[in-house]
């Protein structure tokens, strides 16, 4: 590969990264815009023991950022990573588990 081959392949791989950047700060704006939890900390969070070990669980129903986790999870087919945590919906609708990845 000659140099003049080796600069277009290079900006080209450049822009595609910067493409896939562009693609995923839209994705987190338009998600951050229907109401997407800013900040799980916010949610009253209680340790409990499950047959897979140590949890963390709410039901925290009139906090907002536990209504939008809820709401984001549904969009997830009910389980989802995020920021180092797996977080899940209990099937019951009214309780999140989460636990560090």
């Amino acid at each position: 590969m000659s140099e003049n081959d080796t600069a277009p392949t290079a900006l080209l791989e450049f822009l595609n990264a910067v493409e896939a950047g562009i693609a995923t700060t839209k994705h987190l704006i338009s998600e951050t815009k229907k109401g997407a939890v800013q900040n799980p900390e916010n949610i009253k969070w209680e340790q409990t023991q499950g047959n897979r070990g140590t949890y963390e669980r709410s039901s925290d129903i009139n906090n907002t950022n536990f209504k939008a986790l809820l709401k984001e999870l549904a969009s997830h087919e009910g389980r989802m990573t995020r920021n180092g945590y797996f977080y899940w919906a209990f099937k019951n609708g009214s309780h999140i588990g989460r636990k560090k990845r």
